[in-house]
């Protein structure tokens, strides 16, 4: 005689996560609003403190919410921005003035701040990439809806840029690679690395992510068409925030 399986109840928290989650998703509780706090869940419930913390604790580690210090736990529920490999650096793109945020954003709002330039001596791998002693860095910070999504620091050598837009605030239409190639130096290749980790301090910082939250970064060089290397990018994305996408032939 074959016994029926015993079908055990996940714990009180875990199904109190499970309804949260599920208000999350169908979008009945929306980004930005307030979950319900440990008092209001102890009180529907009847349960602990520790276990109402337990379940708040579920969605922080998922990425979808945050708790903010002295004002309760939020959602995070954020619409990834589609992150086009090929057509976002296309000369199409930037070689018309256009910004290559524009091909991420697709009409959402965003801003950069945080922005930071200076001439600077060249790490030795940075340097070996470059072929250069010393390096022109760009370094910011891009918001989209409101939230930091990605820090970016660009190095360019420093002796082909120097008394250029490049070390500007603005760069003009098109941005850095429009002004690469009014020097001479225009972007005909790009080769890109990514890697996934866990944030240092500072990123998680600079990028408001919750405990717990991946980021993405991805390091891009950009090279003319005889060779000559004009860029190495290093990018932090926050890893909730993206779908990347690349196209290949077969």
């Amino acid at each position: 005689m074959t016994e029926s399986p015993v079908h055990h109840e996940p714990p009180i928290y875990r199904r109190i996560a499970d309804r949260l989650r599920a208000q999350i998703l169908s979008g009945e509780l929306r980004d930005g609003e307030r979950l319900p706090g440990e008092n209001a869940l102890m009180t529907e419930y009847g349960i602990a403190r520790a276990t109402a913390r337990q379940a708040l604790a579920v969605l922080i580690n998922e990425g979808l919410a945050v708790p903010r210090r002295g004002s309760g736990v939020y959602v995070r529920l954020f619409r990834p921005i589609r992150r086009h490999g090929s057509r976002r650096l296309s000369r199409e793109q930037w070689g018309q003035g256009r910004a290559i945020w524009d091909s991420d954003t697709r009409g959402r709002a965003y801003t950069v701040d945080e922005v930071h330039i200076e001439r600077l001596p060249a790490s030795e791998d940075i340097g070996r990439v470059l072929d250069a002693d010393e390096v022109w860095i760009r370094r910011r910070r891009y918001n989209v809806d409101g939230r930091p999504v990605q820090l970016a620091v660009s190095h360019f050598p420093a002796d082909l840029v120097e008394g250029t837009a490049i070390t500007l605030p603005d760069t003009g239409p098109g941005g850095v690679y429009a002004r690469l190639g009014d020097l001479g130096y225009l972007p005909a290749h790009f080769t890109e690395e990514l890697r996934a980790r866990m944030p240092q301090p500072q990123e998680a910082e600079l990028l408001h992510l919750p405990p717990g939250n991946p980021i993405i970064v991805v390091v891009r060089t950009a090279y003319t068409s005889g060779g000559i290397p004009v860029e190495l990018n290093e990018m932090t994305l926050d890893a909730a925030s993206y779908v990347l996408q690349y196209d290949f032939d077969a």
